[in-house]
């Protein structure tokens, strides 16, 4: 065959520009990092991030107001009304990780990360790391290759696309997670367990995508589709397929059975990462769950509700009562984060017409749910890294003590988080639910809004416990944190995610109207 009888793929260059952006903004974070002068390194991989970020998030919300709707790069990714409004969400998300990262006066000049993370906790050479105040500069492109890997699997149309984003947005949270300047061991624990289980249940999903493809003998959402509603393929294969395929998919999603990594990988996790993964992975596993089991599945969703309503149940009793006796925060917010999947999963299980060009009505209800919960993460995270005792950070609730009293400040902004986690009226929690139990209900699960109410009830009472502690509860001797005083990149997240949870918890309509108008799936 000569060259000219080549054909070359077809690329839309302005659709796809902003995974071109995250790409070559991680890839100069890399060479930054070789050839930057140490002293410069900071300022420049910060300033990289953000600029990547904003552009990618401009160009964004460029190509969707104009409305551009088509599937692109050979039929491989969807960009679509969920797509960009997933791809917004996370990039905004992307921002907040970004200034949680950058955060460096509330331990005295340095970063939440270790000096050397390649050394053996309390060596000599890490001694001398910390001595030198190194640090990890290169936190910022894994957190941008994190990020292109979170958009390739958001809007990822085919199978195969779906589990190489799925390994490239997995593994640098995996090296992330065991980043951490204090409590060394705790965090490569961590890291090791996130990525044993993550590597388990991406097999898992690997099996499920080879016995999809052996139903339907194609990985494209759209043929899967039509497979099914010809139903001549063996239904025990989709069934398995089926279920293999959730299994990777829920354990991003941090659904029980599956949700065994998130306490462990919460409370080891320097809580810049945490805070990012907490509401970036969820975000981006909804929304690949959200494509997968809506465009491609949607036909077999008589077998694959009563499932996900079962695991909706388990998520939301696990969350609910043992978050109920934890007494650190971080180990709280993770079970919190597993009840909130729970919930999530009520909505979408709810579905009534999914399929090619029908816009479902569960898809804005989630998508407020998750910008909702993000706000309140980011925001609760944030303060978090603020509450310190002897140089390093006070999880304990205990610690958290009297905080209303010395900084009412900071304790009226994590009452405000804590009162959105609760779902309580005039915050953004509120709506969050009242619309995704309202996607349930609607869907004929009402019995299963039933439990998600009671669970809501459950939960409020250790969201409760920290406000209680905060300003009713005086501080024991040698136990009380201090709230230490943070950059303006902490600061400026409190104010943007405290005022985004009360303005859209009294004003949700633009955002509702802006959700509902991209709930509409192609394929």
């Amino acid at each position: 065959m000569s060259l000219l009888e080549i054909t070359f793929p077809a690329l839309e260059w302005l659709l796809e520009a902003p995974l071109i952006a995250l790409i070559v903004g991680a890839t100069l974070g890399v060479v930054a990092e070789a050839f930057v002068p140490r002293r410069a390194r900071f300022v420049t991989q910060v300033g990289l991030a953000v600029v990547t970020v904003l552009t990618a998030l401009g160009l964004t919300i460029h190509n969707w107001s104009q409305k551009s709707i088509e599937l692109v790069a050979e039929g491989t990714f969807a960009m679509d009304g969920p797509a960009y409004f997933f791809w917004t969400l996370l990039l905004v998300v992307g921002l907040g990780g970004v200034a949680l990262f950058a955060e460096r006066a509330v331990a005295g000049g340095v970063s939440a990360f270790a000096a050397s993370a390649a050394t053996v906790p309390g060596s000599p050479l890490e001694r001398e790391a910390e001595a030198q105040k190194r640090e990890h500069t290169e936190v910022f492109p894994l957190l941008l290759f994190s990020l292109f890997g979170m958009l390739m699997f958001a809007a990822a149309n085919d199978l195969l696309t779906l589990f190489v984003a799925l390994e490239v947005f997995s593994l640098p949270l995996y090296l992330l997670s065991g980043m951490a300047r204090r409590r060394r061991w705790i965090s490569q624990e961590a890291a090791l367990k996130y990525f044993l289980l993550g590597a388990f249940s991406s097999a898992f999903f690997l099996f499920g995508v080879a016995l999809l493809y052996g139903y339907a003998g194609s990985f494209t959402y759209g043929r899967i589709a039509e497979a099914i509603a010809l139903g001549q393929a063996p239904w025990p294969l989709l069934l398995a397929g089926l279920v293999m395929l959730a299994t990777g998919l829920l354990f991003k999603v941090g659904a029980v059975p599956f949700h065994s990594w998130t306490p462990d990988v919460y409370t080891g996790a320097p809580t810049p990462v945490t805070g990012f993964m907490a509401i970036a992975t969820k975000t981006t596993a909804v929304a690949a769950l959200l494509r997968v089991f809506y465009v491609a599945l949607g036909a077999a969703r008589w077998d694959w509700q009563p499932i996900f309503a079962t695991i909706a149940v388990a998520t939301m009793a696990v969350g609910a009562f043992i978050g109920l006796v934890q007494n650190d925060i971080k180990r709280l917010l993770a079970y919190s984060s597993i009840a909130h999947a729970g919930f999530i999963l009520a909505g979408v299980v709810g579905v009534q017409t999914p399929g090619d060009g029908v816009a479902v009505a569960s898809v804005p209800a989630i998508g407020f749910y998750l910008l909702a919960y993000g706000l309140a993460t980011l925001g609760a995270f944030a303060i978090i890294t603020m509450v310190r005792r002897s140089g390093g950070e006070a999880n304990s609730l205990a610690a958290w003590q009297g905080i209303g009293r010395t900084n009412p400040l900071v304790a009226a902004a994590m009452t405000l988080f804590m009162l959105s986690f609760a779902g309580i009226p005039l915050t953004a929690g509120f709506v969050g639910k009242l619309l995704v139990f309202s996607a349930a209900w609607t869907g004929g699960y009402g019995w299963l809004v039933f439990i998600a109410i009671l669970a809501s009830l459950v939960t409020a009472f250790f969201y409760l416990k920290v406000v209680v502690a905060m300003w009713f509860q005086e501080p024991e001797t040698g136990e009380q944190g201090q709230v230490a005083a943070p950059s303006a990149w902490t600061w400026t997240l409190l104010g943007v995610t405290a005022v985004g949870t009360v303005f859209l918890g009294l004003v949700p309509g633009g955002i509702l109207d802006l959700a509902a108008s991209a709930a509409q799936f192609i394929r």
